[in-house]
């Protein structure tokens, strides 16, 4: 499974205050935007192009543009933290939108919502913060590829290798782009050193 981990300065900073406990919601959602951005850049290398050409002011110029459509699916809530910084950069896509939600006893995902637009042969950004045990987005996954995906890359803040090891064993052509792999999961699922719960952290309600 393709995994990249971001390899660039301003990402670590934003992490950084990401983690930190003392972030609050005001700074937490500019700083989750911020680093979406990047995140976006990093999935979107390289996606595929094909010719195009424009009239400039000036003249007739052949450019790219890119070549299938594409689908942003934030995971609720915690995805939707990502949805407004990827639209801006890719504004003709179209939005899913999954609702899974993790048992806290299991830490197994049920799925409570799925509204996705047509996927046939669709480039799909799945887009959940928190890579943990790799349930939620492995689900997301087969929503995404059963609705017709031809490719599917998820955008996550923090990855576990417990996360990122059970992708790799059911959904091994699935892209991963992360700004930081961490250590571990405790035995409550959550992801050490992490940042805690995007969500409460993301809209306040700890």
């Amino acid at each position: 499974m393709p995994l990249t981990v971001l390899d660039h300065a301003l990402a670590t900073h934003l992490i950084t205050r990401l983690r930190d406990k003392a972030t609050q919601p005001e700074q937490f959602r500019p700083l989750a935007r911020a680093l979406t951005g990047i995140l976006i850049a990093e999935a979107t290398r390289t996606m595929p192009l094909q010719k195009h050409v424009v009239q400039t002011p000036l003249e007739v110029v052949e450019g790219e543009q890119l070549a299938c459509p594409v689908v942003i699916a934030p995971v609720l809530r915690a995805g939707l933290s990502m949805l407004d910084e990827a639209l801006e950069m890719i504004p003709e896509a179209r939005v899913g939108y999954l609702g899974l939600e993790r048992d806290e006893q299991t830490a197994i995902a049920r799925a409570y919502y799925c509204k996705l637009p047509p996927m046939q042969g669709s480039y799909a950004l799945l887009l959940d913060p928190m890579l943990a045990t790799g349930g939620s987005a492995a689900r997301a996954a087969f929503d995404l590829y059963g609705a017709g995906a031809a490719h599917v890359c998820l955008l996550s803040m923090v990855a576990a290798p417990e996360g990122v090891s059970h992708l790799e064993v059911l959904y091994p052509e699935m892209q991963v782009v992360a700004a930081a792999l961490d250590r571990e999961l405790n035995a409550s699922s959550y992801i050490l050193p992490g940042l805690g719960d995007f969500g409460d952290r993301l809209y306040g309600t700890f």
